[in-house]
Formats: structure tokens, sequence, C-alpha cells
């Protein structure tokens, strides 16, 4: 599994290499051929993977669902607030992000905790004021084993409980870009600044495509 998100990985970060105005960065998951009537013709077009309806309580324990994210490109990933290996560097990375970005009304940032057992809402509230998020901009959220690891199979993230792992809990520290229809544009280590430094310049690319 982890072999097939590395190769994955890759073939989206060589094609979005490409430069010019236009430039668009692929598009990750499954795709199926469909049938469509335009103007009284039966056409063959793509549907795309795409993030399903969600609802999760967040850092302010509020129902927080796909709906908040609406015609908004977003970055989500999967951490847990008592992490003692990849989260910290990932999060702080993704702080910078938000940093940059702070205000801008075309993004949000969107972090699952996966400790579904001590991760409440203050937990959360305490964990995102500490990292230094000052406004709703970028969520915390949680809620049930089921909920919690089905959502990461569709962010095409590995995630799971396993007793044998420092702090209890073993996953991906990808930043996955989401764009405004609910697909997947990116997938990025967050440990390596080189690759979060690729994550700001392939929204930019993200950001023209709406334009």
């Amino acid at each position: 599994m982890r072999l097939l998100y590395t190769l994955t990985l890759a073939a989206g970060l060589f094609l979005s290499a490409c430069s010019g105005n236009d430039a668009k960065l692929p598009i990750y998951g499954d795709r199926e051929a469909v049938e469509k009537t335009v103007d009284g013709k039966v056409v063959i077009d793509t549907a795309y993977h795409t993030i399903p309806a969600f609802s999760f309580l967040n850092q302010d324990s509020v129902l927080i669902t796909d709906k908040n994210f609406d015609n908004k490109i977003y970055i989500a990933n999967f951490f847990f607030t008592h992490c003692p290996s990849i989260c910290p560097t990932m999060q702080r990375n993704l702080l910078k992000v938000y940093e940059k970005y702070k205000g801008d009304q075309r993004i949000a940032f969107l972090s699952h905790s996966i400790d579904f057992k001590y991760d409440h809402p203050y937990i959360l509230k305490a964990y995102a004021n500490k990292l230094g998020v000052t406004n709703d901009q970028w969520q915390f959220v949680n809620g049930s084993k089921a909920d919690i690891y089905g959502i990461a199979n569709d962010y095409l993230v590995f995630a799971k409980e396993d007793s044998n792992v420092p702090g209890g809990y073993d996953h991906q520290g990808y930043l996955v870009i989401v764009d405004k229809e609910k697909r997947i544009r990116g997938a990025y280590d967050g440990t390596d600044s080189e690759q979060v430094d690729k994550l700001l310049k392939d929204l930019e690319i993200l950001f023209n495509e709406y334009k």
C-alpha cells in the first residue's frame, strides 16, 4: 500500500511540473467514463474520484461538514495531538502555508485527528491555540473510528490504530490539496520542506485554473 501511494505521488509531481499559463495539476484517484446527454446528443465524459459528504465535530464543538468547503480549495491532513513522530513537523510546515494565505477566502485547511479516543474538542482547541491558529480558516476535527478512517481512505491516505508504533497510531504525513469540485489535485510529504515548497507552487497553479 505504501508503495502504491509513493508511486502515485511521484507520478502526480511529475505531471504537475509543467510550466506556463496553461499548466494544470493532475487529478488523483479512480476515474470512469460516463455517458451524458448534452443538447440532445449522448457524449462520453469522465467522472473523477471526489471526497464524499462528511460531518465531524471541530475544536469549538461545532459540526463541520463538506458544505463548509464548498467553492473553496482546501488542504487536508491526518494527525493526532500527542503524536511523537511526524505530526509536529508536518503541522509546523502546514502552519507556514496557513500563515501565507491567512485571511484568503479562496483556501481553507482541515486537519483530521485519527485519535478518536483522546482528541476531544477542548484538546483540539488547545492544540490549535498552541500551534498559532487564530481564525476559523483552519479546522481541527474528530469523529468516530469508522468515519475518520473511512474518510482517510477517500483522501488516499493511510491511517490506522496500531499499538506497536509510537503513540499508538500509524499514518502518513501527506498534505492533500482538494479543489472546488472536491477532487484530489496533489499530495505532498508534510515533513519535507522541499515538498511543502512544491505544494505552495502548485497552489498558485490551481488558483490560476479558477481565474
